[in-house]
């Protein structure tokens, strides 16, 4: 073999195991910082969204609970009344079999009776109306309690489906997690921030002077403030995000819902130029939110492994403002 092609072969087989190298080389490179940052933003934005479905379907059978919990209290009383319209009906069947069933209308309408004849006939109609009525009322007395435990069994059915629901969002949630902390801990060293609650005095001197109900829910947020995100939460000692509007809003004596969407849809929208301490901040599509505390910033509960924190609330897309009812 000629030195040529010896130097062409030789030439040929370095460049394809290069070729078979460099792509291993290039697959196993580390991902920079910025690049798990990335990757840990859109995992945190996918997983809020899970949470807040987890949020609803614990609103749903609360709500489930309360309905049912009703359908029961309701259907007692409709119970008693069903028997006891058939009593009133048994007795009746009772005496009518007694008697013969016709005799009280022979006896009424027999010859030589004090009352005329249209009074008599008067009588045998109120009573058998009165008759009638018993039964239609004992009828619509069992048709009432078979309405209501057909709306109960489907409330518990709900229920139950509910719970199924959420026993499978929280194992997604739990596996989503266990990945998300896996690429804080690549990117920062730990899966989370170390938490860092303010004490109650400086929480009051930092917050705005708010007054009324909306003051109070403020202070309580500047007060969550270091406190670290806990998805499903609604503190004291941790919180997501429609976690801690909820729970500042219960400290003021207002009730909203643990999740962004029904938030939403229970508040009165305002425009941005109507903001005022203690609204709600809505961010597009719904998944994330944050009470807004003047100056352009808001609180709120940002993300798993972080802390609740105040910030700019231009922090992404906003979707609408909420004022309390």
């Amino acid at each position: 073999m000629s030195s040529l092609r010896m130097l062409v072969r030789t030439l040929t087989v370095a460049g394809l195991s290069a070729a078979l190298i460099a792509p291993s080389a290039v697959a196993q490179a580390e991902p920079s910082v910025a690049e798990l940052t990335a990757r840990i933003e859109k995992s945190s934005t996918e997983l809020e969204r899970v949470v807040e479905s987890y949020n609803k379907l614990n609103e749903e059978i609360e709500a489930n609970k309360e309905t049912a919990a009703s359908l029961h209290a309701r259907i007692g009383p409709l119970e008693e009344q069903a028997a006891r319209s058939r009593a009133e009906v048994g007795k009746m069947a009772a005496t009518a079999y007694k008697t013969g069933g016709l005799r009280t209308a022979q006896a009424l309408l027999e010859p030589g009776g004090s009352a005329p004849l249209m009074d008599r006939l008067s009588t045998i109609d109120r009573l058998t109306r009165e008759r009638q009525d018993r039964i239609a009322g004992f009828t619509a007395s069992q048709q009432k309690v078979l309405d209501e435990k057909t709306r109960l069994d489907a409330t518990l059915a709900r229920e139950a489906a509910q719970a199924r629901g959420i026993a499978t969002t929280k194992k997604k949630i739990e596996r989503d997690l266990a990945r998300l902390y896996q690429l804080r801990r690549e990117a920062y060293g730990r899966a989370t921030e170390a938490p860092t609650p303010r004490p109650a005095a400086r929480a009051t001197d930092d917050a705005p002077a708010v007054s009324g109900s909306a003051g109070i829910a403020v202070r309580y947020a500047y007060g969550a403030i270091g406190k670290p995100y806990v998805w499903g939460a609604d503190g004291p000692g941790g919180y997501d995000c429609s976690g801690l509007t909820s729970a500042a809003w219960r400290a003021a004596g207002r009730s909203l819902p643990h999740n962004v969407r029904m938030q939403w849809g229970v508040v009165s929208h305002i425009g941005r130029g109507d903001l005022r301490p203690g609204d709600l901040v809505f961010y597009s599509g719904l998944g994330h939110m944050g009470m807004y505390v003047g100056g352009g910033q808001i609180i709120d509960a940002p993300s798993a492994g972080r802390n609740v924190l105040q910030r700019d609330m231009d922090i992404m897309p906003i979707q609408g403002y909420g004022r309390v009812r």
